[in-house]
């Protein structure tokens, strides 16, 4: 069964990235691209966070949204950058300059210390015009790995050039899109809402 939703993100990297995961596992979705708002992230979590966008992209279009909030998680920071992880250099830092604070901050920590994993939280809102009393949910997934010395690869973006997926010798960014698309934190996160999304396009009819 059909299911017509918006995808809450302006990043378009990370838009193909969702089109190309959901198109592998819910074909019959209709993702719509979203031109709204984007709000400030003040929440303290992933969950907040993504909801905060879902939650905006629905009020501004009348429609189901989507929305995710990911980042790493560094072992020896304390869970550091976390939800801070695409502001890591700054509020207006871009991947390069966030990738090479966090190897200068771990330049003296060696393996096996270098732990990391990427996270992903998905958030489900359906706006009561779309469903009577409305509905949300949200989903999670982990990549577990270890951080690498220097950056490797050209593929995907963010932290995937220093992120080596456990049991692998490359990055992240060293890994076909579609390789990736098979094991990232946010595929396993769209596998655990998958269910959710069935639901309610059966209730939807």
């Amino acid at each position: 069964m059909s299911l017509e939703f918006v995808l809450a993100s302006h990043n378009a990297k990370k838009v193909r990235e969702f089109q190309r995961i959901i198109g592998e596992r819910m074909p019959q979705a209709v993702v719509l691209p979203y031109d709204g708002p984007e709000p400030v992230e003040n929440g303290v979590s992933f969950a907040e966070n993504a909801f905060i966008k879902a939650r905006t992209a629905a009020e501004h279009t009348g429609r189901i949204a989507l929305a995710d909030d990911s980042g790493i998680i560094v072992d020896v920071l304390g869970a550091a950058p976390g939800i801070f992880s695409a502001r890591w250099a700054g509020q207006a830092a871009g991947d390069e300059a966030n990738v090479r604070l966090l190897l200068d901050q771990l330049s003296d920590i060696r393996r096996p210390h270098r732990g990391a994993e990427f996270h992903c939280t998905i958030a489900l809102v359906v706006p009561d015009s779309v469903m009577a009393g409305g509905h949300e949910f949200t989903a999670e997934g982990s990549w577990r790995g270890n951080l690498a010395y220097e950056p490797r690869g050209s593929h995907g973006f963010g932290y995937d050039p220093i992120f080596e997926p456990e049991g692998l010798e490359v990055t992240a960014a060293e890994l076909a899109p579609v390789e990736k698309d098979a094991r990232s934190h946010r595929a396993r996160a769209f596998a655990s809402l998958l269910p959710e999304l069935e639901r309610v396009a059966a209730r939807l009819g």
